[in-house]
C-alpha cells in the first residue's frame, strides 16, 4: 500500500515501477491520480483534501488496512502522509521524505519539530533521496530508525544525449525548475547578464523552463537587465516532454538557494549537458565537481558567470564534462537501479530483516 499524492509525478513512477514488476499496488491519496497512472494499480481516493484531511481520513486509511492486509505500508512525505501512517500500528511502515518536510516543516516552532518527530520515530525504515537529507533525519531519530538512500533516479532510455545537431553559433543555456524564490531563477538571470556584459562577442541565449509565482517577477527582472532578445520562458512542461527541452541545450543550470536533491540535474546529466549547480543541499552528491559540471557558492551569480563563459568558449569542455555526466548517470542513477534499492528495502522491511 502507498499513502502519496497520486498527482505527483514521482508518485506515479514509483507506483508504476511496482506495478511493472508485478506487485500488487494500491494507492490511498487525498488528490486525484495522473493519467499515466499504470491501470493495474488500484487507487483509493480520500473524501478529506490537504490539511486537515490528513487527520480526518484516518479513520478511512485504517478501515482500508483492514480490508487490503497490505504486507507493507510505503509513505511518502514525513509531515502529511507521515502523520496518517503513524495511525497504523499493526503493518511495517517505510516512509519517505522527500525535502520540505524534514528542512522546512520542523523549523516552523516546537511543535511541528515534535510533530515529524513522531512520524519519524514511527516508522519501521526511512527512505531518503539524498546523503544530506538522510543526516537531517537522524538528527530527529538519533539513528534509532534505518535510513536508506535511494534516489529518484532516472529513465536513461527516454532522457538520452541529443542527436547530430545542426551547426549553430549561439550557445544555449537553461534551466527546468519551479519560478520560484527557492530556485534560484533570478541568479541565473543575473548570471546570464554578467556573462553577456562581460563578453559581448558571444552569441548566448537563455531558456527557463517552468511555471511559479516569480514569473512576472523574473519577467520584469530579464527587461531591466535588457537581454529580453536573448531570453525564452518556455512555460511549463508535462515530465514526458523535458527530455526534448533539454536536447534544446548546451549547458544546464541550477541556482537553487535549497535543494534536497536535484532531480533535473540528474536528468541534463543524463542527456549529455554539463551543469553549473550552486553548493546547496543534495547538489553537490549529484555532481561531480570539475568533471560533469561546475559547482559555485550559493548565491554567487558572478561566480556562476564566469563558469557560464568558461563553458560558453569552449565546445570542448561542454562535450568532455558531458560524456562524463552521462556515464556518472548511468553508473549512479539509472532508474531501474533505483527501483532494485526501493524494492529491496519494501521486502526487507515487510519480513522483518535488515535491508541487504
Amino acid at each position: 500500500m502507498m499513502l502519496a499524492a497520486a498527482s505527483s509525478v514521482h508518485t506515479v513512477r514509483w507506483a508504476n515501477a511496482f506495478a511493472a514488476r508485478g506487485h500488487e499496488v494500491h494507492l490511498v491519496s487525498l488528490q486525484q491520480p495522473l493519467p499515466t497512472l499504470d491501470d493495474r494499480i488500484r487507487v483509493y481516493p480520500l473524501a478529506f483534501r490537504a490539511g486537515a484531511g490528513y487527520l480526518l481520513n484516518i479513520r478511512r486509511l485504517r478501515q482500508l488496512v483492514r480490508s487490503i492486509r497490505p504486507e507493507v505500508i510505503n509513505a511518502h512525505y514525513a509531515t502529511g502522509y507521515g502523520t496518517m501512517a503513524r495511525q497504523v500500528t499493526d503493518t511495517p511502515i517505510v516512509l519517505n521524505v522527500w525535502g520540505s518536510d524534514v528542512f522546512a516543516f520542523p523549523d516552523k516552532g516546537l511543535l511541528h519539530r515534535e510533530w515529524l518527530k513522531r512520524n519519524l520515530l514511527h516508522a519501521d525504515h526511512i527512505v531518503s533521496t539524498s546523503q544530506v537529507m538522510a543526516d537531517r533525519v537522524r538528527t530527529f531519530t538519533q539513528r534509532s530508525i534505518p535510513v536508506t538512500v535511494v534516489p529518484f533516479g532516472v529513465d536513461t532510455t527516454r532522457f538520452t544525449p541529443a542527436g547530430p545537431a545542426q551547426e549553430r553559433s549561439a550557445v544555449v543555456i537553461g534551466t527546468v525548475k519551479a519560478l520560484e524564490p527557492v530556485y534560484g531563477i533570478d541568479l541565473l538571470i543575473k548570471a546570464f547578464s554578467s556573462a553577456m556584459d562581460q563578453h559581448p562577442e558571444l552569441d548566448l541565449r537563455l531558456r527557463i523552463t517552468g511555471a511559479g509565482s516569480q514569473r512576472e517577477a523574473l519577467m520584469e527582472l530579464v527587461q531591466q537587465r535588457r537581454i529580453a532578445d536573448r531570453v525564452t520562458f518556455v512555460g511549463p512542461l508535462a515530465h514526458d516532454q523535458v527530455p526534448e527541452e533539454l536536447q534544446r541545450l548546451d549547458v544546464f543550470a541550477a541556482l537553487s538557494r535549497s535543494e534536497s536533491f536535484g532531480v533535473a540535474v540528474v536528468e541534463a546529466q543524463s542527456c549529455g549537458l554539463p551543469v553549473v549547480v550552486s553548493n546547496v543541499g543534495g547538489l553537490p552528491e549529484v555532481v561531480l565537481a570539475d568533471r560533469t559540471g561546475f559547482i559555485v557558492p550559493a548565491e554567487d551569480h558572478r561566480a556562476a558567470a564566469a563558469k557560464l563563459v568558461q563553458l560558453a568558449t569552449s565546445h570542448s569542455l561542454r562535450r568532455s564534462l558531458g560524456e562524463a555526466g552521462r556515464a556518472h548517470v548511468l553508473q549512479h542513477f539509472d532508474w531501474t537501479h533505483c527501483v532494485d534499492r526501493m524494492i529491496a528495502v519494501l521486502e526487507a522491511t515487510a519480513q522483518h530483516r535488515p535491508v541487504a
